[in-house]
């Protein structure tokens, strides 16, 4: 799986932009994590798209899983893109779009500039 890495908003971030998915195990989630420590990156934002629809369909507890992994070591992580087909779809997800709004280690954002714009609010206390 390839990636960029980026700035944004004086963060340091490793952003994975893909049309298919290409992240849908928890290894290739630890994988991209200890990519991210070794490119001393704090922020991991994934393209909706890049995500194996797994993801949002909370019972599997992928999601779970991949933002516990963020969160154990330490990293923010970031969904960017359109994900209104699954929080239509579940309301489960609806909800842990709508709580992610008050997380500090977890984001759903539409595109970049807004994932800055929550960092520099952050930032800011």
């Amino acid at each position: 799986m390839s990636y960029e890495l980026i700035d944004l908003a004086g963060q340091r971030c490793l952003f994975v932009a893909a049309e298919e998915p290409c992240l849908g195990t928890v290894r290739q989630v630890t994988d991209l994590i200890g990519d991210a420590m070794g490119e001393d990156a704090f922020v991991i934002a994934v393209q909706a798209s890049a995500l194996d629809p797994s993801f949002f369909d909370l019972r599997s507890g992928f999601a779970g899983e991949v933002l516990q992994k963020a969160v154990n070591y330490g990293r923010k992580f970031a969904v960017v893109g359109d994900v209104s087909t699954y929080t239509a779809a579940s309301r489960a997800f609806h909800d842990l779009v709508v709580e992610s709004a008050y997380s500090r280690g977890y984001f759903f954002v539409p595109d970049l500039d807004a994932l800055a714009a929550r960092l520099t609010r952050l930032e800011a206390g």
